[in-house]
Formats: C-alpha cells, structure tokens, sequence
C-alpha cells in the first residue's frame, strides 16, 4: 500500500458497539478486544462535504467513498455494486389502497443479491490490510458473494453453508473457485465449524458482524435510498432482518447524512420495520419479550435462507435502531412467503427472493392492524433474486 497518496476516506476511528471503547482503525481488527462485539465506523464529518460532489461519480455504492473505509482507491475489489432501482409498486399499491410503494431492488447487483455491497467492502478492506484469504459462514448469498470478490482480488475464500442450501448457491460458489464446506444444520452450526478450523485466525473470518467493514458496504443502501428520492425518506422502511447488517447499517447511514447536513433538520427519519420468518425470529422473541435476548435460541429452516440467522451477534444493535426509529418487529410464515411472490410476480412482474416477498407481506400485516396508514410513503427492501430459490419453491406458483 502506498501510505504517501493522500486518502480518500474521511475514516477515522472504530469503537466498540456496546462500551464505546476506542479501537485502532488503520491496523486489521474483528471484534472489539473489550466485549467481543461488533465495532463500529466513524469518520471525520465536521468538514464541508457537499453532497452535490458525488453527482458526477460513478453510479454505484462507492460514489460514497468519502464516508467509506477504504483508503486508498487501487485497493477497491468491485464488480459494480450498488446503485440498484427503486420501482414504483403502482399495481399493488392501487390494489390495497396505498399511496406510494416502493420497492429497492438488490437483486440486481452482482451475485444477485445485496451482499454484494457488504462483501465488496470487506474484502476490499481485507486486501488494503494484507489479508491472504476469507472464511465466512453463510446461509446463502454471503457465500456466493464473497467468493466472487475474492476471486476477483485473487484470495483465497472458504464457504461454509448449510447442507440443505438450494444447490444454485453451491454452484456459483464453485464456479468462483471458492472451497465450500456443507454443515448439518442452520448458519449458526457453520459459524461453529468456522470458529473451529480457523481457530488460529490463518483466514479473515467475515461473518455478520465479525468484522468493522461489511456493515459500511451495506450502509450504502440508506445513501442511496436518500438521493434517489431527492434527499427526502419514506416514511417506513420494511427490511428483512436476518443477521440484521444492512438495518443497522442504514439506520447509521441516516445518522451520517444528518451530521453532514445532507439531510434537512426537519426531515423524518423512517420507522424501521425488522421482518423474520417465523420458523427463525429470534429478534421478534426478544423485541416483543418472550425471551431475554436470542443467546439460545432455537430455530428451523425456511424458504428464505437469509433470515434463517437463529443468533444474531447484532442483536442489541438491531434492537436499539427498532427503539430509536419507533419502528417494529414482526414475523412472516414461509406460505405468506409463497403468496407474496406470488402477488409481486403477477401483478408487478418481480421474481423477488422470498425475503423480499416477506417484506411486502408485512407491510400488508401493518396496514390491516393500523399501523402502517394508507398515506404513507413505503419502502420495501428487496434483498435477492427469487431465481437461486427455485429449488425452494418449485411449484408453489399455482
């Protein structure tokens, strides 16, 4: 790395989640050495940005680079990332009586699927810091996403997945080079097998969390959401919540454009709504009290691989971005999965991942017990495409 080219990252320190301890930012870190939790990114925002600046930057996630990690730009590992569409859901909205739905589509980013972004940061990171090879537990996406930045920056990736994962994410992961493990069981199992084979830290594990950097990939999207609707927010954002990176990682976005003065002070921030599938929603158990927190949860296997994360390490994070946004928490079974996907496939000609289909399915719960109101701007995070699902929901169309 070439330390005599001015940065073009306003990166200036990592704290920790829970005590706020400060960690070094310049050197490879993973969770913070006080509580063993996430560490969080800050930067430098006291000085003029104008957010006119990033017009003539490329259109994807790293038009933000100023308030992203990476110092130096030889560094970056990309394939395009970000950026992705807001559709406009007239045909459902007209069906149901709403104003205004919007849908953010992230399966249209590399790999399919909005761990591109998350993935696209880490391991860019991993290669500015010296790192020679990733590991990462996955219920899908994170694998096939770090596999193809990792062959892109010639490092060496191992893929631990579920065994009952859809065989379409086992064959792009193959096809990237990377070495992939099967595990009997959910992510958490794969999490185990992780800390066990790379007990001696040879590999960058990046799991949910593990590591500063995949949640400033995924805070982009709250950037994002911010300039294409003309620096204005919906009123409800609807995400599905698995190891819950990307709705933390907006909601801090949020925060950074306020202290930028890239948002006015009197615009609102949205409600944040966390959607699980109910056969895994260790966060709705906790948020609504029937558990302390999801230390020993149990869950089972769903059609969306992605929200099948039984112990969230961004529990409390995730919980504190529910209570600061007096947003909620609820769960969707896999046949209202199933029915989603069917409605968006035939009425807005969207073949969304069965997380996506989750989020408008909740969004319908909310409208019928009041509360989400029928003019209200609404926000639907679509994480993936439904094609790497197919195995998962052949024949359900009729």
């Amino acid at each position: 790395m070439n330390d005599t080219l001015e940065s073009v990252s306003r990166l200036q320190a990592l704290h920790c989640s829970v005590c706020g301890a400060p960690h070094p930012a310049f050197t490879l870190q993973r969770v913070s050495d006080c509580c063993q939790m996430p560490l969080l990114v800050s930067y430098d925002l006291h000085e003029p940005l104008p957010r006119a600046s990033i017009r003539s930057l490329d259109g994807t996630m790293w038009r933000y680079r100023e308030v992203l990690p990476l110092l130096h730009d030889e560094n970056q590992v990309s394939l395009g990332e970000g950026f992705t569409p807001l559709l406009d859901l007239k045909n459902v909205a007209g069906r149901y009586s709403l104003q205004s739905v919007v849908l953010k589509d992230e399966g249209q980013n590399p790999t399919g699927s909005f761990k591109a972004r998350g993935l696209s940061m880490a391991v860019s990171k991993a290669k500015e810091l010296g790192v020679q090879g990733c590991i990462i537990p996955t219920a899908g996406n994170a694998g096939v996403a770090l596999a193809a930045y990792c062959a892109k920056a010639g490092m060496r990736a191992v893929v631990a997945m579920p065994r009952h994962t859809p065989q379409a994410f086992k064959e792009e992961c193959y096809w990237y080079g990377a070495e992939v493990q099967l595990i009997d069981g959910l992510i958490n199992d794969c999490a185990a097998w992780v800390r066990q084979v790379n007990a001696a830290g040879e590999l960058l594990d990046v799991s949910t969390l593990k590591e500063p950097y995949r949640i400033e990939g995924k805070k982009t999207m709250g950037y994002e959401i911010a300039e294409q609707l003309g620096w204005q927010l919906p009123d409800v954002i609807l995400y599905p919540a698995g190891g819950g990176t990307g709705l933390i990682g907006i909601w801090k976005a949020f925060q950074e454009m306020k202290a930028l003065g890239w948002l006015a002070p009197d615009v609102k921030l949205p409600r944040m709504v966390a959607v699980q599938a109910a056969n895994c929603c260790p966060l709705v158990e906790t948020y609504q009290g029937r558990q302390a927190n999801a230390h020993s949860y149990v869950g089972q296997p769903t059609i969306a691989n992605g929200l099948a994360v039984p112990r969230p390490l961004g529990e409390l994070l995730m919980l504190d971005v529910l209570r600061e946004s007096q947003g909620t928490a609820l769960s969707i079974t896999d046949a209202e999965m199933v029915e989603g996907m069917r409605e968006l496939g035939r009425l807005e000609g969207l073949f969304v991942a069965p997380e996506g289909a989750a989020v408008w399915m909740a969004a319908r719960q909310l409208l019928a017990a009041g509360w989400l109101q029928p003019d209200e701007q609404i926000l639907l995070l679509n994480t993936g495409s439904g094609q790497k699902y197919l195995e998962n929901v052949a024949g359900q169309h009729g």
